[in-house]
């Protein structure tokens, strides 16, 4: 078969799963959540302005000062718990192409941004933290909505809905489930059947709200789901 017949027989018979809505943008986190991105929170100056900042975990101290940026910092307090009457929200922000993480310590109409980071740069780290290694193979590219891909074994026409083997219908299920949190999701399957060592063939792309990855309990269950699927 010809590479391009092979491709129209493919877009002609993959399975597309949608879960109809526009990828999250913001969500409000936990102060334990900078943790598990690997931040610290800080109270202190920056440009002799009492103020909150972020920096990586353990990397400055009390009574410290520091430039970053161009921009003069004094630590006064390294907290470990969440402000009084405050909250943190993070959103996605792209520029030129690039998706970063914005968070915001906010009260009432009151924001201070204490995050602004590459988010593929703090995603990386976060799943190397916590050990999700399925994510670090999956993930494509990064906008307010992830890519996650996976391909295995050679293509070949597409096995109908019908005949896709118990395996596959459930992690389509567990899928949904997890859209159904998320709110948003688009899964694209072409499933090939197996190879003659019963190993099986298929391509995978997943877009998921980048902003819910962050969320830990979704991630590990991305994860494994992803790590089931093999």
């Amino acid at each position: 078969m010809k590479a391009a017949e092979l491709k129209e027989l493919i877009a002609l018979n993959t399975l597309v799963f949608e879960t109809l809505g526009k990828p999250e943008k913001e969500r409000s986190f936990s102060f334990g959540t900078l943790k598990r991105w690997g931040l610290d929170l800080l109270k202190g100056k920056k440009q002799g302005i009492e103020t909150y900042f972020t920096s990586e975990t353990g990397k400055h101290t009390r009574g410290e000062a520091f430039d970053e940026n161009g921009e003069h910092y004094e630590v006064s307090e390294i907290l470990n718990k969440m402000p009084a009457k405050k909250k943190i929200f993070a959103h996605v922000e792209m520029i030129n192409g690039q998706s970063f993480l914005v968070a915001q310590l906010r009260e009432g109409d009151d924001n201070i941004e204490i995050v602004r980071l590459p988010i593929a740069t703090i995603l990386m780290a976060y799943y190397k933290k916590h050990k999700l290694f399925n994510l670090v193979a999956a993930t494509a590219n990064i906008g307010t909505a992830i890519e996650l891909t996976k391909h295995q074994g050679q293509e070949g026409k597409p096995v109908p809905y019908e005949k896709l083997p118990d395996k596959v219908r459930r992690f389509l299920k567990e899928a949904k489930k997890i859209e159904k949190t998320t709110e948003f999701g688009r899964l694209a399957l072409s499933y090939f059947g197996k190879n003659k060592d019963g190993d099986d063939r298929f391509r995978l792309s997943w877009l998921l709200p980048t902003i819910a990855i962050l969320e830990l309990d979704i991630a590990e269950k991305v994860d494994k789901l992803l790590g089931s699927f093999k």
